[in-house]
């Protein structure tokens, strides 16, 4: 996003914020103050930080309760497409790579013509250009991620699936502290492992009620898939979240569904042609795709925002709690029993999630160190950094409101 080094005319047009609403371009305050995107952003950003803040702070704010509960949405929605999944296994119809590029045309139908209309077909296709390798490495990371977990179902037992999905967690870790420069405080640290340690529980009691899958097909090959699924994953998720703390939202959602069905075409093509010819199809089968399809472009829509208002790693230990939705749903659906560990294991999960955020900044993760400290590499968009400082800088008369958020 190009930042701005001089006054803007008072009557100055909104530009995009990044694919949430609308943000107007900063101006001279009423009171002839004249300040530039970049330095109202700086003003509004040592306002927040300058706060006499107590260790349970972003615990009281708004940001952190959205969170959770996006957190949960995700978790809902990852929930919905393994019960969709189940469903279309049962009825014969086990498709993984074709039943996915639903997810990646509908996402191109939703973002694509959105992008169009925001920037023009022209700064479309010079984004194309400039970008269009990275959002193809993007696309491939999230491709195969989803491809090479579901394989590992097929060979390994659900435990032991579940058990590698916390190298998940530890690639993102990893990568965003090396690559990214994001430094981990103490109480960021023990959340992460309280969440682990309730996800601990979950797997242990799905052990001792025999809940955990029975023997595996090969065990050593879908821990295989498992962990290079996991790997992908983490990958994609620091990815994206680089990806939309500078781009908009809308844009990166395009390419990400543009690019998806390319390669996860050609994967189906390659890999599920036997599966297709000898899958089932019915009413049922069709409305099971459905379901799959909305719960998943639901949940590509809304992980942007968590990665904008969180992180990478809050996004992965957020879904950890899907196993225990999961269950809640068998119960309904599939007569499961449910075992008195999971409820303790779910409270953990979210306690975690609540130490995690102790004793820290009033922005939480939303300020991305890799975006300066004046956040000036990144976008003001919904749940940025950038965008609560702008605000701020408003609210104190240090630049025009100009138009408000929708």
């Amino acid at each position: 996003m190009a930042h701005t080094t001089a006054p803007v005319p008072a009557d100055s047009k909104a530009h995009d914020d990044g694919g949430y609403g609308t943000t107007a371009t900063t101006t001279p305050a009423a009171d002839g103050a004249s300040l530039s995107e970049s330095d109202a952003v700086k003003a509004g950003l040592e306002h927040l930080e300058a706060r006499n803040v107590h260790w349970y702070s972003y615990l009281a704010t708004l940001d952190f309760w959205a969170i959770i509960a996006v957190g949960q949405v995700l978790s809902l929605c990852i929930t919905a497409t393994n019960t969709f999944s189940t469903f279309l296994a049962s009825a014969g119809t086990s498709i993984p790579a074709f039943q996915t590029i639903f997810n990646y045309v509908l996402l191109t139908l939703i973002y694509l013509p959105w992008t169009l209309h925001r920037t023009g077909p022209r700064a479309f296709f010079r984004v194309a250009l400039r970008d269009g390798w990275k959002y193809l490495i993007l696309s491939f990371l999230d491709v195969e991620g989803n491809y090479f977990t579901v394989l590992a179902y097929r060979y390994t037992n659900i435990l032991s699936a579940q058990l590698l999905n916390f190298w998940s967690i530890v690639c993102v870790v990893a990568v965003s502290f090396f690559v990214l420069r994001v430094r981990y405080r103490p109480f960021q640290i023990a959340g992460i492992l309280l969440c682990c340690g309730g996800m601990g529980l979950l797997l242990a009691s799905d052990h001792l009620t025999g809940a955990n899958g029975g023997p595996a097909a090969d065990m050593v090959k879908g821990d295989l898939f498992g962990l290079l699924g996991a790997t992908f994953y983490g990958l994609s998720n620091v990815f994206e979240e680089w990806f939309v703390s500078r781009r908009p939202v809308h844009e990166v959602l395009a390419f990400l569904g543009v690019f998806g069905v390319v390669i996860n075409g050609v994967q189906a093509a390659i890999f599920d042609r036997a599966s297709f010819a000898a899958a089932v199809w019915t009413p049922a089968v069709g409305g099971y795709l459905a379901g799959y399809t909305l719960a998943l472009t639901i949940f590509y829509s809304l992980v942007p925002l968590m990665l904008r208002m969180g992180s990478a790693a809050v996004f992965d230990i957020s879904l950890l709690t899907a196993n225990f939705w999961g269950v809640i749903i068998g119960i309904r659906v599939f007569g499961y029993v449910i075992h008195f560990l999971y409820p303790i294991a779910f409270v953990l999960i979210i306690l975690g999630l609540v130490v995690y955020f102790l004793a820290g900044s009033i922005l939480g993760d939303s300020k991305k160190p890799w975006l300066g400290d004046g956040q000036t590499e990144g976008v003001a968009g919904f749940g940025t950094a950038k965008l609560k400082a702008l605000n701020e800088a408003k609210r104190r008369g240090l630049a025009a409101r100009g138009e408000e958020r929708v």
